[in-house]
């Protein structure tokens, strides 16, 4: 390891930019901050926490363009507080990396240009990614710049799992399963492996549920399935999309009711989901303390969708030895993990009814009963720190990405 000791992972939504500031001068990457700033019109609000609380919480008014100003503020904030401030990389969640990246890559011209066709495939997520790395460039210009993709662990999979049922030359253009979440997975399975090692290698199912949601079946450490595809809209029922669908409600769209690409994009990417089902809000949160009818319908179609995919992927790799959950929803809604699993006992899965209850704001625990099998898990994710590990390893001397 050189002299350079620090690494920042940045992880770009449309409206917040997540960080995670890291020490990679030890054997292992440590956590120093972790934070992000919030954009509602144009107000910005910074919030960052350390090991020992809160470190900055602040807002200003701004109308310059959102993922600078972010990157800015994150720059000046990091130079303020650490005196000896070295860069060594900096990492970027990229959630298409398409049929050319496989692995992280360092950003350059080409790589930019190859990530931008694929904004199509995921329109609420590339552009702000793409965003969050230009404008790191300019603040950043001489500190190597690496995308991490959410495609790149799901790699590898067995056609069969990969594949549509389309004429075989769509395949090799690249129309496949791509699947995401992957920087998630691959840190919960990294995680699973350190707590519970005599199952790390089992047969496992994940389940990352926040306003963008996916199962991903693992089995020997490797993902085999995944119930998201070629975009980020399949399986899974989300905050604002509309998950798996008939191709045939499409088609009924375009001919009948003559909705053009673009409307058809905004329907199924934006206006769906809980947001569609309820009419009320694509936040579970919301619609768990919302009295109407409409916001438990929401609910329980999220659930049943759940317990389908569960079902069918514990098929795919011959049975569950754990379920983890992790995400927004998924590590903190006791209740809808409770009634996702209702029912489906016929499959071994149980909970410890008052450990789930307790199971919520960042804490693992183990919430199935002594004993049982399946185990189920609660897991909270950490991106960030996925990435500042990714980018440390392709950093290191010696390492043939250097």
């Amino acid at each position: 390891m050189t002299d350079l000791a620090h690494v920042v992972a940045l992880n770009a939504g449309s409206s917040s930019v997540k960080f995670g500031l890291f020490d990679v001068s030890g054997a292992a990457a440590r956590g120093l901050a972790e934070g992000q700033v919030e954009m509602a019109g144009t107000r910005r609000h910074l919030v960052v926490r350390g090991p020992k609380g809160l470190l900055a919480d602040t807002s200003w008014e701004s109308d310059t363009v959102f993922h600078d100003d972010a990157i800015a503020c994150l720059l000046a904030w990091i130079k303020a507080e650490c005196d000896d401030f070295a860069p060594l990389g900096i990492g970027h969640r990229v959630v298409h990396g398409g049929i050319d990246f496989a692995a992280p890559v360092m950003c350059d011209d080409d790589v930019i240009a190859r990530l931008q066709s694929l904004v199509h495939l995921a329109p609420l997520h590339q552009p702000a990614n793409l965003a969050a790395i230009a404008a790191a460039r300019r603040e950043w210009p001489h500190v190597p710049q690496i995308a991490c993709f959410d495609t790149a662990f799901h790699r590898g999979h067995e056609f069969a799992q990969d594949a549509y049922a389309l004429p075989r030359d769509y395949y090799a253009a690249g129309v496949r399963r791509y699947g995401f979440h992957g920087i998630s997975y691959e840190y919960l399975l990294r995680r699973l492996g350190r707590i519970a090692p005599d199952i790390a290698r089992g047969r496992i199912i994940m389940a990352h549920l926040g306003n963008g949601a996916s199962l991903c079946a693992l089995r020997d450490g490797r993902s085999v399935a995944t119930t998201m595809g070629f975009s980020t809209l399949d399986g899974l029922i989300m905050g604002t999309r509309c998950g798996q669908i008939d191709p045939g409600v499409l088609l009924w769209l375009m001919q009948e009711k003559q909705m053009p690409a673009e409307e058809i994009s905004d329907l199924l990417y934006r206006r769906s989901g809980l947001r569609g089902l309820s009419g009320i809000s694509h936040d579970m949160r919301t619609l768990e303390a919302s009295p109407d009818p409409a916001a438990r319908d929401a609910i329980a179609s999220f659930a049943a969708r759940i317990r389908h995919e569960i079902a069918g992927l514990a098929t795919t790799i011959g049975g569950i030895d754990a379920i983890v959950f992790s995400g927004g929803i998924g590590a903190n809604a006791a209740r809808i993990r409770a009634e996702l699993l209702d029912g489906m006992a016929w499959l071994g899965i149980a909970l410890d009814a008052e450990v789930n209850i307790r199971a919520t704001g960042g804490v693992e625990a183990l919430i199935s009963p002594s004993g049982a099998q399946p185990r189920i898990y609660v897991l909270p994710t950490d991106e960030e720190a996925m990435i500042a590990t990714h980018v440390t390893a392709m950093l290191a001397p010696g390492s043939h990405r250097a």
